[in-house]
Formats: C-alpha cells, sequence, structure tokens
C-alpha cells in the first residue's frame, strides 16, 4: 500500500477549508433548483492563458497583482495574436514554425487573453499541489506514456493518431477527467436534473452525463471520459470518475491505470464563477496524489457545432501522405 504524503493531505485540506470559508465569509447564496440544490446550469468557459501545470517562468501559484498585466502583456499567446505569427499579407510563412506544433495561423485559435481569476487572485496553473504546480510522474508512469506513444504515435493507421484527430474525444482532455482548457473550443453547456448533470463539451461536442447517488458500472466497462458519478456533500457536488477508456487513460492529461481515479468538486462561487476541484489519485503513475483548482466563468456565448468530421482533411492528408512516403522508399 502506498504511504500516505500528509504535506499533500495538509495542503489538500488547508485548499477546501479555506475555500468553504471563503465563500461562507462572502455570504454568497447561490442559485437553486427547485429541490434546492445549487444551479449549475447554463453556459461556461475555462479560456485562459493558465495552463494546468506551471512554466518555469512563474515562481508561485498566485501571481503579484502588480505583475499580471506584465505577465499578461508578455505571455506567448498574446504576442502570437498580436502578430499573427509574423504572418505578411501576400507572404507564406517558411515552415519554421511547425516544429513547434503549430499547424494553423493564430486567427484560428482563441486560447483566451487573461490568466485566470479563482476565487480572486491570478494563478500560474491550475495544479495546486504540489506546490512546484507540476504532475509528479513516478518514473514508472513516464515510462508507460513513452511506451504507448510510442506504440500509438505512427502513420500505419488511423489508429495510431491522437484521439482528437480521429474524432472522437477532444484533444487536451478538454473533456476530462480533469476538465482542461484547451487552443480553442474552452465552453461547456450544463444541464441539471435530480438525478442527473450533464456536462457538453463544446470541443469535439463530447458529454458527459454523471448519475447523481448512483453505483458504478462494473470495471469491465470502459468509457470515454471514464464512468463518473456524483453525490452532494452539502452545497458541492462530488464527482468520482473510474475505468478510463484504455486508449484514453495514458493520454489523458491525467493519466490514469486500474488503480487511479479522479475526484472533481463543483462549488458555486459566485454568479459568474463556479469554483471546479480536482483530485487526482493513482499509485502507478504518480509519487503522491495531486490536486488543482479551476474557475468556470458564466458567458453569455453559446456553443458551436464541432462538425469534426466534416471537411477534416487532416487525418486523409497524413495518411496519404505516409503511404506515399513509403511508396518512395520502396
Amino acid at each position: 500500500m502506498k504511504t500516505v504524503n500528509i504535506r499533500v493531505v495538509v495542503l489538500l485540506m488547508c485548499s477546501f477549508a479555506c475555500t468553504a470559508g471563503f465563500a461562507q465569509e462572502n455570504g454568497y447564496e447561490p442559485p437553486r433548483t427547485v429541490s434546492g440544490k445549487p444551479d449549475f446550469q447554463g453556459f461556461w468557459s475555462n479560456a485562459s492563458l493558465t495552463q494546468m501545470q506551471r512554466s518555469n517562468v512563474y515562481s508561485d501559484l498566485v501571481i503579484p497583482a502588480d505583475k499580471v498585466e506584465e505577465f499578461t502583456r508578455d505571455h506567448h499567446q498574446n504576442v502570437r495574436q498580436a502578430t499573427d505569427d509574423g504572418l505578411v499579407q501576400g507572404e507564406l510563412l517558411d515552415g519554421s514554425d511547425l516544429g513547434s506544433g503549430r499547424g494553423y495561423n493564430a486567427f484560428w485559435v482563441d486560447p483566451g487573453t487573461r490568466f485566470a481569476s479563482v476565487m480572486g487572485t491570478s494563478r500560474s496553473s491550475w495544479i495546486v499541489s504540489p506546490s512546484d504546480g507540476r504532475i509528479p510522474f513516478t518514473e514508472v508512469g513516464l515510462g508507460m506514456r513513452r511506451d504507448f506513444r510510442s506504440k500509438f504515435s505512427g502513420n500505419d493507421g488511423p489508429e495510431g493518431r491522437a484521439l482528437g484527430e480521429r474524432c472522437i474525444i477532444g484533444f487536451g482532455s478538454t473533456g476530462g477527467p480533469p476538465m482542461n482548457n484547451v487552443l480553442y473550443n474552452n465552453m461547456y453547456q450544463i444541464v441539471q436534473t435530480d438525478g442527473y448533470l450533464m456536462i457538453l463539451i463544446e470541443m469535439v461536442n463530447d458529454i458527459r452525463i454523471i448519475p447523481i447517488d448512483s453505483e458504478h458500472r462494473p470495471e469491465q466497462h470502459h468509457r470515454w471520459l471514464g464512468d463518473s458519478i456524483g453525490r452532494w456533500d452539502g452545497d458541492t457536488l462530488v464527482v468520482e470518475t473510474l475505468n478510463l477508456h484504455p486508449q484514453q487513460a495514458p493520454r489523458n492529461v491525467a493519466p490514469l491505470s486500474q488503480d487511479g481515479k479522479v475526484i472533481e468538486r463543483f462549488s458555486r462561487y459566485s454568479d459568474g464563477q463556479i469554483l471546479y476541484e480536482f483530485e487526482v489519485f493513482d499509485p502507478v503513475y504518480y509519487e503522491e496524489s495531486w490536486a488543482g483548482e479551476m474557475s468556470l466563468n458564466a458567458t453569455s456565448d453559446r456553443l458551436y457545432e464541432y462538425a469534426c468530421h466534416e471537411g477534416n482533411y487532416g487525418l486523409v492528408g497524413i495518411l496519404a501522405g505516409a503511404r506515399r512516403q513509403d511508396s518512395d522508399v520502396k
């Protein structure tokens, strides 16, 4: 059995206790459903310059107030948007930017322009524990990820390409768990009943249907986005997820083995924000459990239909190019 890391437990207890105390101190009363539960329904966005893991550019979780504007101005995504990747009208890029993973110019991306404000503070990462803001992978876990990518990163057939390219689930773990922000399509629609919470994710139009006060499915049932069940803890909806699909589990922003699970907590912090907390447990992939906080912000925008397959020539082009390369080699 893995030894419990006391430092992490204390940090998490402080995080959750401080969150509850702060909300209570403000005296905020959330809107409620007919049955009296907090109402999460509506359209929400986690678009932000804040990322899951903390860059070494930032030393602390909370960005000092006098540094927010400077860091925002200098962030590479805002520089990219302002310069459109150096694109000059009438000229083509030389391709040197493709090595960093950019497949199209800045016009097509919408990652957000500000760092996230979580409970009134600007955050440099979603991860709050460990304190360095980094995922605490074990050497075994890193090796498993490398092995999986080596096996499923080729051009022999569509099965070797990323799940997002295949229009199966969104890239970057945008559907979770935990739900993560990506380069564009960072909106969510929540519909709620007494028995279910439904989250429609804009990216690839993934859907999470979370039964409340239910039991997990049998272990052999592996679903895209995992097997999630919810329960109420006061005014917080707690969601436990097990058994990610085998093709998703190693690629997820939080990879999980059969022994792993993700706990998510949804709380109304204000009329304009849901506090979304998550904690990841897995003795195979991680040296210790790790946790984060994210803001889901109310928006008057509406979700786009993500017609992934229609007009998507990328996957066909990649495989056709690989077959041409094979024939040239022969």
